[in-house]
């Protein structure tokens, strides 16, 4: 169990990585229209090509725990984006997130932990 804790933290590391980069790269981007200079921006805008990348990595490293894992257990370790995401809100966008997400995620963490024992 702790080989799969490990993959799924990287997994969700990752998703949330790729989330963290797309909302960079849509902060960036100009209003979007079906115009070539648009078009152009959105390819050639970095942190968009780095969401990419992220995603994929963490759709290569899903179908891996997918195909030695079982799902019922695999699956809620995906929640750890969460965490993730979270985190990269205060640090990365510098959002004040409430106690009661804190306590949301502290509950969604607990629960992971039960699933793993």
């Amino acid at each position: 169990m702790f080989r799969l804790l490990i993959l799924s933290l990287m997994q969700s590391a990752l998703l949330a990585g790729g989330q963290v980069f797309l909302k960079v790269a849509m902060q960036r981007a100009p209003k979007f229209s079906f115009t070539w200079p648009i078009i152009r921006n959105y390819l050639t805008n970095w942190p968009f090509l780095y969401c990419g990348i992220c995603m994929g990595a963490a759709s290569l490293l899903w179908f891996y725990i997918l195909k030695h894992y079982e799902f019922s257990v695999a699956y809620p370790l995906v929640s750890f984006s969460y965490v993730f995401g979270m985190i990269a809100s205060v640090v990365v966008f510098h959002e004040v997130v409430p106690v009661t997400r804190w306590i949301g995620l502290a509950l969604i963490v607990s629960g992971t932990f039960l699933l793993l024992r």
